[in-house]
């Protein structure tokens, strides 16, 4: 008999355990740390706007692959990251991230299961993360903003902690040679208008990032 297939786009809570806590910890926050710090001098404001418990979305601009394991590195409580579907085919990568907490989504629709997993988050002592342009962003510009995340917001009653992420776009090895800049902004909190909160969220953005929208 053939063995099933893993739904990586499904997690329960009982995932979300110490070995992979454990896991993250040691990978995002000792080991990319380190080198956050030696190579791109990496520099966090905002750590106050943090909320104490897990009644929260992590949404951030993006720029590049160093981005979800730089909020998991600065973030006091561990972050699944939604990663797109097409990444868990590649058997290192599935298992990596698959370790690393994270799940897999179909950028074009939101499911059942991504849903199923976000309120399963929310009964961990995990946040959800994700990248409300969907994919890697044009330095400077923001846009291809999905209402997605302000949908998954309002479904599981949880506010958005919008991060501007600066810096992350420039290949760097040699110590010392990049910068990164991080601004936590405050949460915006739960709404059921979807559309003030997609809004909120730009208007946080481009003041943390001094970035600009558009259309």
């Amino acid at each position: 008999m053939a063995k099933e297939k893993r739904n990586y786009s499904k997690r329960d809570a009982s995932e979300f355990n110490k070995f992979r806590t454990f896991w993250q910890i040691l990978v995002c926050g000792w080991i990319y740390m380190f080198w956050y710090k030696v190579v791109y001098r990496l520099e966090v404001y905002g750590r106050e706007n943090v909320p104490e418990d897990n009644e929260y979305i992590v949404c951030a601009n993006h720029l590049s692959n160093l981005d979800p394991p730089l909020l998991c590195a600065i973030l006091p409580r561990r972050v699944s990251f939604m990663a797109k579907k097409e990444l868990f085919d590649k058997p290192l990568l599935r298992w990596w991230m698959d370790w690393l907490g994270a799940f897999a989504v179909n950028r074009e629709k939101l499911g059942a299961s991504t849903i199923k997993t976000a309120m399963s988050i929310k009964k961990t002592d995990w946040v959800l993360g994700l990248f409300p342009q969907g994919t890697r962003g044009e330095y400077g510009v923001i846009k291809n903003v999905s209402k997605g995340f302000a949908n998954l917001a309002k479904v599981t009653k949880c506010g958005i902690l919008p991060i501007g992420i600066l810096g992350t776009q420039e290949k760097k090895k040699l110590p010392f040679s990049g910068k990164i800049i991080v601004k936590i902004g405050e949460v915006i909190p739960y709404s059921d208008n979807v559309e003030d909160m997609v809004k909120s969220w730009i208007a946080s953005i481009e003041k943390l990032t001094g970035f600009k929208y558009e259309e």
